[in-house]
């Protein structure tokens, strides 16, 4: 059992390094602030969220795995929601869009004309 629990703490601190490394790949290399905070809520988000079930595993205990669990569902719910916040603050203070950009749907249609 022991055995077990090993490998699914390996196998959770593996798929969530994984996954902030690719969010530390996008911070790096996407052109704006937007896609940095995509890369940086959505792959981030799920690599700590990951890690900190992998904590919760690798405890042992019922009473830890469910703070664990408690702590991830309230990061996922949580991360994503202040990121998209703070975007579209950027955005409305007028944070300018990389060229490689392809459309803005906030801009408003009035701006367009």
């Amino acid at each position: 059992m022991d055995i077990l629990l090993a490998l699914a703490t390996a196998a959770l601190i593996l798929a969530g390094s994984v996954f902030v490394f690719a969010a530390t790949l996008g911070l790096n290399r996407f052109p704006d602030l937007y896609s940095r905070m995509h890369a940086a809520s959505k792959a981030g988000t799920v690599g700590s969220a990951l890690m900190l079930i992998a904590v919760g595993v690798h405890a042992a205990d019922l009473a830890i795995l469910a703070r664990s669990f408690a702590g991830f569902f309230f990061f996922v719910l949580t991360a994503p929601v202040s990121a998209h916040l703070l975007a579209k603050a950027a955005h409305e203070s007028g944070y300018p869009l990389s060229d490689l950009s392809v459309r803005d749907e906030l801009k408003h249609p009035a701006a367009e004309k």
